[in-house]
C-alpha cells in the first residue's frame, strides 16, 4: 500500500515532535507566511521572470500545501470535498460566459 501525502507529512512532523506547535492558529500563520515567501519570488518581476526559479517555486508551494493539508487534517476536513464544494459556490458566484 502506498503512503498518502498526509501520512508522510504526519510521520515527518511526529518524528520531530512538532505536533504541539501545529495548532490551527499557528498553521494559519504559517500558511500566510509561506504564501508570502512564494509571492516574494514574483515581486518586481514580470510573470515570465517570476517562473524562472521553478525549484524555489516548488519548495514554497510545497510549504503552503503541507501546512494547508495539516490544518485540514487537524480539523478532520476532506480536502477533495471542501474544494469540490468551493468550486460549486464559485461557479454560482462567477458563472462561465454563455457561448
Amino acid at each position: 500500500m502506498t503512503e498518502t501525502s498526509m501520512e508522510k507529512i504526519n510521520q515527518f512532523r511526529n518524528a520531530r515532535n512538532w505536533r504541539p506547535a501545529h495548532n490551527e492558529k499557528d498553521l494559519a500563520l504559517s500558511i500566510s507566511l509561506e504564501a508570502s515567501e512564494l509571492l516574494e519570488l514574483f515581486q518586481w518581476k514580470t510573470a515570465e521572470e517570476g517562473v524562472q526559479d521553478i525549484e524555489r517555486i516548488k519548495e514554497e508551494l510545497a510549504d503552503v500545501l503541507i501546512y494547508s493539508y495539516t490544518m485540514a487534517d487537524n480539523l478532520n476536513l476532506d480536502i477533495d470535498d471542501i474544494i469540490a464544494k468551493k468550486l460549486v459556490k464559485n461557479a454560482e458566484k462567477y458563472p462561465a460566459p454563455k457561448e
